[in-house]
């Protein structure tokens, strides 16, 4: 490889300064997807990046959900606890190859999938991403609706897609979904050094938000509320089961974050900074953050007669014109956030990566935000079998993807990575494999997907077992992780072949 190094873009550029060597094959290589020459994230900026993820309108029904499964509350935070940790266990892992190297997700693919391989993880990841980023911005603008019908009676009509509306979405709908739509391409488009500043603030100020709002209803509630936010009352093995059910939601909620996590952790300014921003922004603020939650819903019992779990819907009813044009900010401004950070930046080097030269990072996120539009994510989310069959059979393959990636690169490479044979299409290269492609990578995903799909299909069809698709992501992750395991350890396959090369 070529040592000649090009700094070709200022630091406001959306990847940061790329470093291009002279050999880099153009087919691989842009200036979003070449490793950085400079990597400044610190603590607090990973740390106000899970700040972002977790304080959502989805985050918060999540969390508040765990009550309400019988469990008692002591049952309910070892369940938070033990999820949690889990989730900063794995983003440790998946965190560490992309921040060594520099460079993203559908990049570091590149080991164990072969050049050319890494766009099928990249391809399956992005079409998960587009999917659940219109249905994100779909859910946004429904809250932001609930919000201006509550302000303005007369907009009444014009939410009533049967009313008004065309393609299933109302007149309104469309109005708040463009609004949001465009705001978050914007964000995205200023680069991610400004995310990186949004992500800072963003966070922080959905804590404010949520502790006035918190202390309002506690306030009102004369302090009088209770933590069991069920009626039922489990015993025995049921207790059990349903705690493993609490901890793998938790885990599955965050599994697409944790892919993702490499795009991210690729700033970190050192592997020590990134683990300590995880500790904060997951174990200590996820429980920060599920306490208040708990707390609020817990209040709206006695002050409104009955759980309310939507914060959006929980602020709507407070009589208090100031109070809801806040809180609807705050928790749009919260969606913004996970949506950009969990749903856009992703696909955006994913479809980057499918053909660097002709899509930029930048085109990249706007064919996933067009995407997402045709898509009609409000059609998607009223229909339950589309979203069953469809999202959770994509959603089922990312636990495949992420064991196949934390085997190579922990167990068959030794946490060894050659960040020039990333982007060369040399067939001397290590990670050419067969025509760009390394099969065992390809074969343990299509065995461990096979598995973590049924999963969730055959539960779903034959209407028993619907605990096992609880633990989709489990059951795909492990046997993805074996399954290559095995496979690139067989002598004379095409990993120890590859690897082979690599010592002479």
């Amino acid at each position: 490889m070529a040592e000649d190094v090009a700094h070709h873009l200022t630091p406001e550029h959306p990847a940061g300064v790329p470093v291009i060597k002279a050999g880099y094959d153009p087919r691989l290589t842009n200036d979003d997807l070449a490793p950085l020459a400079e990597q400044k994230w610190g603590t607090y900026n990973i740390f106000a990046f899970w700040m972002s993820d977790v304080h959502s309108v989805g985050g918060y029904v999540t969390a508040g959900s765990l009550f309400a499964l019988g469990l008692t509350s002591w049952q309910v935070l070892v369940s938070l606890v033990v999820g949690i940790v889990i989730v900063q266990f794995f983003c440790n892992l998946v965190a560490k190859p992309s921040q060594v190297a520099g460079v993203p997700y559908p990049v570091i693919c590149r080991a164990p999938f072969g050049v050319r391989g890494a766009n099928i993880p990249a391809i399956i990841r992005g079409a998960i991403a587009v999917a659940w980023y219109g249905i994100q911005t779909y859910l946004a603008s429904a809250a932001l609706d609930i919000v201006l019908v509550r302000l303005f009676d007369g907009l009444a009509p014009y939410a009533d897609a049967g009313q008004y509306g065309f393609l299933g979405l109302s007149y309104l709908g469309w109005g708040t979904y463009a609004l949001l739509w465009v705001l978050q391409a914007a964000v995205f488009w200023m680069g991610m050094e400004s995310i990186r500043r949004f992500i800072d603030f963003c966070g922080p100020a959905v804590y404010v938000v949520m502790f006035l709002l918190c202390g309002y209803l506690l306030w009102k509630s004369e302090w009088h509320v209770s933590l069991n936010l069920s009626s039922e009352n489990l015993t025995g093995w049921s207790v059990v089961t349903t705690m493993l059910s609490a901890i793998a939601l938790v885990v599955s909620y965050f599994s697409g974050p944790m892919l993702n996590f490499g795009d991210f952790s690729r700033y970190g300014r050192s592997f020590d900074a990134v683990k300590r921003g995880n500790f904060l922004g997951l174990p200590v603020n996820f429980l920060v953050f599920s306490l208040l939650t708990v707390l609020t819903a817990a209040a709206t019992l006695p002050v409104f007669g009955e759980l309310i779990t939507d914060p959006v819907e929980t602020v709507s009813r407070i009589d208090n014109t100031f109070a809801i044009v806040l809180g609807a900010l705050t928790f749009t401004t919260a969606t913004i956030g996970i949506n950009i950070v969990a749903n856009f930046i992703s696909p955006a080097f994913d479809f980057s990566n499918v053909n660097p030269q002709k899509i930029s990072w930048r085109a990249g996120g706007m064919i996933a935000a067009v995407g997402s539009v045709l898509l009609t994510p409000w059609n998607w989310y009223d229909n339950a079998d589309a979203i069953q069959y469809t999202l959770g059979v994509l959603g089922a393959l990312i636990g495949p993807l992420f064991g196949v990636l934390i085997a190579d690169y922990y167990l068959v490479r030794r946490e060894h990575v050659v960040v020039d044979d990333l982007f060369t299409m040399s067939p001397d290269g290590k990670y050419w494999y067969v025509g760009g492609y390394n099969p065992d990578a390809v074969l343990a995903t299509a065995i461990a997907g096979a598995f973590s799909i049924a999963s969730v299909v055959i539960p779903s069809v034959t209407g028993s077992g619907g605990w096992v698709s609880d633990f989709s992501w489990f059951i795909g992750c492990a046997l993805g992780f074996v399954a290559y395991f095995g496979l690139a350890g067989r002598p004379g396959s095409a990993t120890q072949q590859a690897l082979a090369g690599a010592d002479h």
